[in-house]
């Protein structure tokens, strides 16, 4: 661990493995070494990374209930407290998709006040980075072209487990919260303004912070080192917590700005498994297929959990194995955009997503091990925090960040089993990136943002 005179700049929870990778994408893509824990890790393997200024940990509280994270979050958050960084942040995904009964914010947000004994959690969403805006409390996300409210999008509004249909975050919380909610809005983003929120709060609460461009980011910035720095250390939000204080810490001096990445050039060939439902890696993977070479293997998610699920996994790895020998990258995917979604029938039994996406991780896992990859991708956010735990990898760091498509970027596997350690990987959330992503990571370049 880094010495106590020099903590760490900042610790988080992603509540699921490809905001994770956000994260730590943002971070090291400024000069922040981090490193991205797929369990708590032990002594020996903190010590491995101990040049690292911020660490995280990838969770998948996204699809769990309330009775999971009490339960699960308050050890994590106490393990994350012992590390006394300057930050502590629980992430959550920018479209802020969450309910009452699955992915509850307002829920652990709660949890974590308690864990770090503070009154006022900050809380930060908007990250135009990733195209995603608050004004006046309400949540707006690009798509394709255009930017919708997020009650309006044409991918969150529809999601097929949490569908968002507030655009207010205030109210979007208080169903999940009897916590209350503040307002640091676009005309309030000033020492006095948020004082003035501050001491309209009885007791515990959360503060919300406006962000819908660069000079609401970087006021909210300086205002979450204020916060940390009087003792709401604990935060939540989109990774708009990083961009903004990375602005703050780099006026301070403490981060000195982009980091240079080299490109790891092309893969002879990749694997990719998607179990997302999304129209953008329905456009992405019909790309891969139709234009850039891959063979799609379609693969049926109800018969992966039925009785057939064994016999039927080993036809898949035996079509992506004959592609692959043939020297060509492969798509596994169990649907086709959200006219293929079989949620509906994949959730008359408890479990069977999580199971879905861990069955998606043994094929995966599989053709890495049978064709030796050194480079594959897995879509779908809670697709990715229960495949990836299937690869027997212990920690990520960032490989290559995306600038066109931050939030995806490719990473390097570390762990004990030699066939995934230094594997090349990338976590792709279901609407994020362009239509030629998968030929991208195969390729291995970055595209500078526009």
């Amino acid at each position: 661990m880094p010495d106590m005179a020099d903590p760490l700049f900042l610790s988080y929870y992603g509540d699921d493995f490809t905001g994770s990778t956000d994260v730590m994408e943002a971070l090291a893509s400024r000069g922040v070494e981090t490193v991205l824990f797929l369990r708590v890790p032990d002594d020996a393997l903190l010590q491995r990374f101990a040049h690292c200024r911020a660490i995280g940990l990838a969770g998948t509280s996204r699809s769990e209930t309330p009775d999971w994270m009490d339960a699960q979050l308050r050890p994590v958050f106490e393990w994350l407290k012992a590390r006394q960084a300057m930050v502590c942040h629980y992430k959550v995904c920018s479209t802020f998709d969450s309910a009452p009964a699955v992915g509850n914010i307002g829920r652990a947000i709660e949890i974590g006040l308690d864990v770090f004994r503070q009154d006022v959690a900050p809380l930060v969403v908007g990250a135009p980075q990733l195209r995603r805006y608050t004004a006046f409390g309400h949540l707006f996300a690009g798509y394709q072209n255009d930017v919708f409210r997020i009650d309006r999008h044409p991918v969150m509004s529809r999601h097929p487990v949490t569908p968002m249909n507030e655009a207010d975050l205030t109210l979007h919380l208080r169903r999940q919260t009897d916590l209350p909610v503040a307002l640091a809005d676009l005309t309030s983003l000033t020492d006095a303004g948020v004082d003035a929120r501050l001491a309209a709060m009885t007791g515990k609460g959360i503060l919300m912070l406006d962000v819908d461009g660069p000079d609401t980011q970087k006021a909210a910035g300086v205002q979450l080192l204020r916060l940390a720095e009087r003792g709401s250390r604990f935060m939540a939000g989109s990774s708009g917590i990083e961009y903004a204080l990375l602005q703050a810490w780099q006026t301070e001096g403490r981060v000195e700005g982009k980091r240079h990445f080299p490109s790891p050039g092309p893969a002879d060939r990749i694997a990719v498994v998607s179990g997302s439902v999304s129209p953008t890696t329905e456009r992405q993977i019909r790309q891969a297929t139709g234009f850039d070479g891959f063979d799609g293997v379609p693969l049926d998610p109800l018969e992966l959990l039925g009785e057939n699920g064994e016999p039927a996994m080993r036809r898949a790895i035996e079509a992506a194995e004959a592609g692959l020998a043939a020297g060509r990258s492969v798509i596994l995917h169990t649907a086709l955009g959200p006219g293929a979604d079989r949620g509906s029938e994949i959730d008359r039994v408890a479990g069977s997503r999580h199971r879905l996406g861990q069955m998606l991780g043994r094929i995966l896992l599989q053709l890495i091990e049978t064709q030796t990859l050194s480079r594959a991708v897995i879509a779908g956010g809670d697709t990715s925090s229960h495949a990836l735990g299937a690869l027997k990898v212990d920690a990520l760091t960032t490989l290559l960040p995306l600038p066109e498509t931050p939030g995806s970027p490719l990473c390097t596997a570390h762990g004990l089993h030699a066939p995934t350690n230094g594997l090349q990987i990338a976590l792709k959330g279901g609407q994020v990136g362009r239509d030629g992503y998968f030929a991208q990571i195969r390729d291995g370049h970055a595209i500078a943002a526009g």
